[in-house]
């Protein structure tokens, strides 16, 4: 079952380059669950190539970090800051192709940390990237505190 994911941090004040509609700048990323899975769906442009008709690196990484991140928040069920991330770079992402798959899974947590893997599609289903993060997670009373947190209910209808 797919469902849409909600963004309870649209405001006047989140500027958020990942996933805040109201950054013009950014990249506006919405998600949704589907199974054990977060998953974007992102057409890249031109303002986001490294070279001519090639989306760059860290866009990518922010892709993959982002999306782990929604991962947290709904798998993990709280808010927290990347400790660490591995990227493997498989292929070149071509922005003429379209838009570009990314899945996040919980792979495993304690109560300091959760893993994640995510996976980077192109339009033609193949692997471009692929990533390794460890999340720095906080209990869901503190997450509230420090990040805004609103518990997972907010993010699922």
């Amino acid at each position: 079952m797919e469902r849409k994911i909600n963004n309870p941090f649209i405001n006047e004040l989140n500027k958020c380059f990942g996933c805040s509609s109201a950054n013009p700048a950014g990249l506006k990323l919405e998600f949704t669950e589907k199974d054990d899975y977060v998953v974007s769906v992102w057409n890249p442009s031109d303002n986001f190539q490294g070279y001519p008709g090639v989306l760059h690196g860290g866009i990518i990484a922010t892709l993959l970090d982002e999306t782990a991140a929604w991962c947290v928040y709904v798998k993990a069920e709280t808010a927290g800051v990347t400790s660490s991330m591995f990227i493997r770079y498989n292929h070149p992402v071509y922005i003429s192709k379209g838009a570009v798959r990314i899945e996040a899974v919980l792979a495993g947590r304690d109560d300091k940390y959760a893993e994640i893997n995510c996976r980077l599609f192109d339009s033609d289903n193949k692997l471009c990237a692929e990533a390794d993060l460890k999340y720095f997670i906080y209990p869901p009373r503190i997450a509230a505190v420090r990040f805004g947190y609103p518990g997972r209910d907010k993010f699922i209808q």
